[in-house]
């Protein structure tokens, strides 16, 4: 499979806007391996490219949280795509996810990976003593990196001031890209089990 190779350094460019995130989610979420996730803390930019993500489709995948409905932990994904859906799991990691797909259906892509690129030295800060190929290459690694946490769940990646965004970054050839089953769901019963919803982008730094 073809490497991509990535810049240490981004230049910035405009928000993604609605209309990219209301569109059917395998869409949307292979088109994000290589946009940039952009987190403004006390106006620095903290940054990566994203190289790793998994879509979440309606209440009928038993691994989407909407399984069970419209439910106030649930009601963000019901709502217009390009929000943040920040959800608290295994009571220590909060995990980052973009709304997609058109109002009214819950739908939402989790961010497993990023490859920083700006706010280095604060990210390396929250990852102490860990090698830097480690520092994002989870989602609750990702929310410890960039300080993500229950005050970015709804916010509009798409507002023209926004803490959190995603912006074009870098393009990824489909010789870069591969699929698999999503992560962490060994209770969840077949096709849902082992759907191949994984996207995953091989890159160099």
């Amino acid at each position: 499979m073809g490497r991509l190779w990535l810049n240490s350094r981004m230049t910035s460019a405009p928000h993604l806007d609605r209309q990219f995130y209301n569109r059917p989610t395998l869409q949307v979420v292979r088109e994000l391996l290589g946009k940039q996730l952009v987190r403004i803390e006390n106006g620095e930019r903290l940054a990566g490219i994203i190289v790793e993500a998994e879509a979440y489709i309606g209440e009928d995948d038993l691994g989407c949280h909407a399984h069970v409905g419209y439910t106030p932990r649930t009601r963000v994904l019901y709502g217009p795509p390009g929000h943040a859906y920040v959800y608290f799991t295994y009571g220590n990691y909060w995990m980052l996810n973009f709304v997609a797909e058109r109002e009214g259906f819950p739908a939402a892509i989790l961010i497993r990976g990023i490859v920083p690129t700006e706010g280095i030295e604060r990210i390396a800060a929250r990852r102490p003593g860990r090698p830097q190929a480690h520092w994002t290459d989870g989602p609750g690694k990702i929310c410890l990196a960039l300080a993500i946490n229950k005050a970015q769940n709804e916010v509009d990646l798409c507002a023209s001031e926004t803490e959190l965004f995603v912006e074009e970054g870098v393009n990824i050839p489909d010789s870069c890209v591969t699929t698999g089953p999503r992560v962490g769901l060994n209770n969840v019963p077949e096709p849902w089990k082992s759907i191949p919803w994984r996207f995953m982008a091989r890159y160099e730094t």
